[in-house]
């Protein structure tokens, strides 16, 4: 435990009772003005009068999830959020994503996230998410998948999670990770070979093995489409992490539908929640489970996806579904409740990116910067200013009146 973490621990108050403190996580909702889109982000063209209004009563900011010019993928974005420093405590998506889908990990398990893809006649990348495929469609691809079932002494474990994505995990043999990734990450490129990333025989072992894997499972998919291919990344194995309640003495439930979310959130030790991807459901089981949990993390994945399709007006809204529907949860309002996004999408780049992201913080104690819209522009004048991620959950807790004063 580091000085800074120590003098967080002393100064809790164990017996100050928390309120319940929410954070709404609108994923990649930060974006950027460009002259393509008129000088305007989704934000600021979405009619928004419920965060309009309560803006109006909230301080706002801007957060950097790592580091000033460094783009975070969801896992590391996510991390931050919830209080651990994502340089120090880095999980691999494989192992997020294979406990999402409900995957209970050996610590010698190799796990990998996979994406369907389209391959054209030369094995090119034309679409490394295969158009969004159905997540019918997956489950039948990964059952021909199944037909690999090991590989020497290592067996193939695989799972559709949702759409286009999926988990692979190599279990036995001796094998272990760094490896890198087969997928590209972007179009117009052969699919990569796999390599270890240290000099460990394990490695090279499984770097083979995985290869070996893409030989005889690819060309199960031949006579599919658009899905005739498959990309793999994020190999590794499960960490040893503190839980959430074991750090911050508060009891937390996570209400999200993706299985990078869920497994995070499993993987330090929050309890899932089952919901639907409406957002009024969310917001509704946030209701009925309002009283059994100290924390809510409430994800909210369309705004990333609209970004990362160059979609602005359905980025534009999803920000007004969301707005529409918080009249629920103001139904039974948290003490502190924050609403933000794990990292910013701009629509313009069709990708994550290293600008820092839009955050308000509410609470009967946390002060008004009189900004009527909760945008961009208005957190660039709001008095968070710029901060890491990893503080949010200290600034939540303060609001909450969880911490003693430091020094006489």
């Amino acid at each position: 435990m580091d000085q800074e973490e120590s003098l967080y621990q002393s100064l809790r108050l164990p017996s100050r009772s928390a309120g319940k403190l929410v954070l709404l996580v609108l994923d990649g909702v930060g974006d950027i003005a460009t002259p393509q889109t008129g000088y305007r982000t989704p934000l600021e063209v979405a009619q928004t009068p419920e965060l309009d209004k309560i803006s109006k009563s909230s301080v706002l900011g801007r957060m950097i999830p790592i580091l000033p010019g460094v783009t975070v993928g969801s896992g590391p974005g996510h991390l931050g959020l919830f209080g651990y420093d994502p340089i120090n405590t880095q999980v691999g998506r494989g192992v997020i994503e294979a406990l999402g889908v409900g995957i209970e990990l050996k610590r010698s398990d190799l796990a990998a996230r996979g994406n369907f893809c389209s391959l054209n006649t030369e094995g090119v990348v034309t679409d490394r998410r295969a158009g969004r495929i159905s997540t019918e469609l997956n489950e039948n691809l990964c059952e021909k998948l199944r037909h690999v079932k090991k590989i020497g002494e290592t067996e193939v474990i695989i799972k559709a999670a949702s759409s286009h994505r999926f988990v692979v995990v190599f279990r036995g043999g001796e094998i272990e990770g760094p490896l890198t990734d087969s997928d590209p990450h972007h179009e117009g490129t052969l699919i990569k070979p796999v390599q270890a990333l240290t000099g460990s025989d394990k490695a090279k072992v499984a770097a083979n093995i995985v290869n070996q894997f893409y030989k005889e499972a690819l060309p199960l998919l031949d006579t599919e489409q658009p899905a005739n291919g498959f990309l793999l990344r994020g190999f590794s194995h499960l960490p040893e992490i503190r839980t959430f309640q074991q750090r911050f003495q508060l009891k937390a439930a996570a209400i999200a539908s993706g299985s990078i979310y869920k497994g995070l959130a499993q993987l330090i030790g929050m309890e899932n929640i089952e919901e639907s991807p409406n957002v009024e459901e969310q917001f509704r089981k946030y209701c009925l489970e309002h009283k059994h949990f100290d924390y809510f993390f409430i994800h909210v994945k369309g705004t990333d996806t609209a970004g990362e399709d160059g979609n602005f007006d359905q980025k534009v809204a999803v920000i007004e579904e969301v707005d529409k529907a918080l009249p629920i949860l103001f139904g039974k309002m948290p003490q502190v409740l924050a609403i933000t996004g794990d990292h910013s999408t701009p629509v313009p780049m069709k990708s994550h990116s290293w600008h820092p992201q839009p955050i308000l913080i509410h609470s009967p104690v946390s002060g008004s910067d009189r900004l009527h819209r909760f945008t961009e522009i208005h957190a660039n004048r709001g008095s968070l200013g710029i901060f890491q991620s990893q503080y949010l959950i200290r600034l939540m807790m303060a609001n909450a009146g969880l911490y003693n004063k430091f020094g006489a």
